[in-house]
């Protein structure tokens, strides 16, 4: 005789078998009640019933004996009998569920094949709908999507079937999903990606697509992932009603994104109108990648009527030409794909290594610098020739020409570059360039790339009106922000190493960085050559009569000023490593890099000096 046993302390709800009743393996024997839920307790061997134990309503413990049996052998189930219990169905078995099913249709409100009319304007205008840039993003199939049920905070003025219909998501799709997975493996890959919807509300920030960022914010800090924000948008929402707030001043959004500086990559991108709210996101990021369509503002035309200011059209407000050259965009591009394939590039370099690129011709960095040592150049062609092929991405080329800042990788590691360009004054460090390459610093030390610096300037550039600029604060940032790098840094002096400029080229001092070397067309002083000339030998010059004599007296003081700053005679006094072939410097670089390490961020404060 078999005895079938009370799993757990409960009460009898229904029998469904009774005495005489022959079941099967999976068969419903009895329903029991306990803490309000419901426990089947099924057959698992054919029998047939003797005697039922106890009676509907009445209590049991765990292990009474609720009904006693004897075997038989197997037959089918007994007729009406529910199949045992599996996980799932397989795919056209009968219908789905009905919370499945309300699940799947609510669901389906939130993609946009459900709002085809506001597509099609977006499309229209040139552009991409949110979910189409973040799907372009991500990894086939990797993005999961956080709050996607959300709906505007204004179910006081609007029906809730109104709000599903015209406010999905909350007008922000936010989540995580993998960018480059395919190089840089899952782990590497992840990050956390949101972008303002502006067929929904104008892309407004809505309360709930607050809590949305906010709830993503904080697990990218505690979990270490970049971030990349899709910042098209108006600002602020007015219309939201339902939360019991006055101004809405006490969100945490702003703060919780800012705390991210530093800490992980977040890139922000920029199509169509970004304003107030949506813009102070952006300005908060790493970098910006814009479209040349869009237009970026701190206060939108509501805005700026509303402060009895002018009618103002949006078009007139920080369109991208004006704000590539003023530094706000990094990256500038032509349309949103790019700007995508722009940020999965950027998030690359902070990915991890790769296997070396294509190494470009050695040989022909040693034409790069002229003969001629008046002649201008760019030294961005010596950035590229000590790059893998393909790999370089410059970085705000609109604004602070005077030195050239760009991310790239030599033998498959990231780094940072940036070099004079000696044609923008000469190669001389203004306000701009000063500030340019100062944060540039900050961006490499914060995320652990290593620093390579082509040198080729006269020095910081001089004058009254470059000093009603503020230039002794612009240009002591960078001997501010070189002495707290933790990252290696590697300086190569290409023609130009002149005074203080030059030293805050190479982190404040020739010996400063893990080596500093120069190619032959190298030359060196404490101030430009021409100009110590002139100072230094002013009552010699001023005892030749003007014209022909003192230009040759000049000359040939100058030449024996050049042959004493030449790069070998620099280098027989110590005050660089070496001097190198040009052709060489790639491989010098590649070996630097492997021996040098990225020390782990320390606790030393500093106060910025602009």
């Amino acid at each position: 005789m078999n005895a079938l046993r009370s799993p757990l302390a409960a009460q009898i709800v229904e029998w469904k078998v009774a005495p005489g009743d022959q079941v099967g393996v999976g068969d419903l024997l009895v329903v029991l009640e306990s803490m309000k839920m419901e426990h089947e307790v099924r057959a698992e061997a054919s029998v047939r019933v003797i005697e039922l134990r106890y009676s509907v309503g009445e209590s049991v413990q765990a292990g009474d004996v609720l009904m006693t049996s004897e075997s038989v052998q197997p037959t089918g189930r007994k007729a009406g009998a529910p199949p045992p219990a599996t996980v799932g169905r397989p795919p056209g078995e009968g219908a789905l569920r009905a919370d499945l099913q309300r699940l799947i249709d609510r669901q389906a409100k939130t993609l946009d094949a459900a709002r085809p009319e506001a597509v099609a304007r977006r499309h229209a205008q040139g552009l991409r709908t949110a979910r189409e840039n973040v799907g372009d993003l991500c990894d086939e199939d990797s993005f999961i999507e956080y709050g996607a049920l959300a709906i505007a905070a204004q179910r006081s003025r609007r029906s809730e079937e109104d709000l599903i219909d015209h406010t999905p998501a909350d007008g922000m799709v936010t989540g995580i999903g993998s960018i480059n997975g395919a190089v840089h493996g899952p782990e590497r890959s992840r990050a956390v990606v949101m972008a303002y919807d502006a067929t929904v509300l104008a892309g407004t920030q809505g309360m709930r697509n607050h809590q949305k960022t906010d709830r993503l914010l904080g697990i990218a800090l505690e979990q270490q992932l970049p971030v990349v924000l899709f910042a098209e948008g108006g600002g602020g929402r007015p219309g939201d009603t339902d939360m019991p707030i006055v101004a809405g001043l006490h969100v945490g959004t702003f703060a919780s994104f800012a705390r991210l500086s530093g800490q992980v990559p977040v890139v922000g991108i920029a199509s169509g109108r970004c304003f107030a709210g949506n813009a102070a996101l952006l300005g908060c990021c790493d970098v910006v990648i814009a479209t040349r369509h869009s237009h970026i503002g701190m206060g939108g035309p509501a805005m700026i009527e509303g402060g009895g200011l002018g009618v103002v059209s949006p078009e007139h407000i920080g369109p991208s030409a004006v704000q590539h050259a003023n530094g706000v965009i990094d990256v500038l591009v032509d349309d949103e794909p790019q700007a995508v394939a722009a940020a999965r590039r950027y998030l690359s370099f902070f990915q991890g290594r790769v296997p070396g690129g294509q190494a470009p011709d050695a040989q022909a960095l040693r034409d790069v610098v002229p003969e001629n040592r008046l002649r201008v150049y760019d030294t961005a062609l010596a950035m590229a020739g000590l790059v893998d092929v393909g790999s370089l991405l410059p970085l705000r080329t609109g604004f602070g020409v005077g030195i050239h800042t760009a991310l790239a990788r030599i033998d498959g590691r990231a780094v940072g570059l940036m070099a004079n360009n000696p044609m923008h004054l000469g190669g001389a460090i203004d306000p701009d360039a000063a500030d340019k390459a100062a944060r540039f610093m900050q961006l490499c030390n914060a995320h652990g790339l290593p620093m390579v610096s082509l040198v080729d300037t006269p020095g910081f550039m001089v004058g009254p009106d470059i000093e009603a600029q503020a230039q002794v604060r612009h240009v002591s940032r960078l001997f501010v922000g070189a002495a707290g790098l933790r990252v290696p840094f590697f300086s190569v002096v290409l023609r130009k190493g002149y005074g203080l400029g030059a030293m805050g080229m190479t982190a404040g001092g020739f010996h400063s960085p893990a080596f500093t070397v120069a190619w032959p067309t190298a030359e060196f002083g404490a101030m430009g050559l021409e100009g110590a000339v002139r100072l230094g030998y002013r009552k010699e010059l001023g005892a030749v009569p003007e014209g022909p004599q003192r230009e040759d007296l000049f000359e040939r003081l100058l030449a024996q000023q050049i042959a004493n700053g030449a790069a070998m005679q620099m280098a027989t006094t110590l005050e660089i490593d070496a001097v190198i072939d040009p052709a060489h410097t790639r491989d010098w670089l590649i070996k630097g890099l492997a021996g040098a390490k990225v020390r782990e961020l320390g606790t030393r404060r500093f106060i910025d000096t602009w």
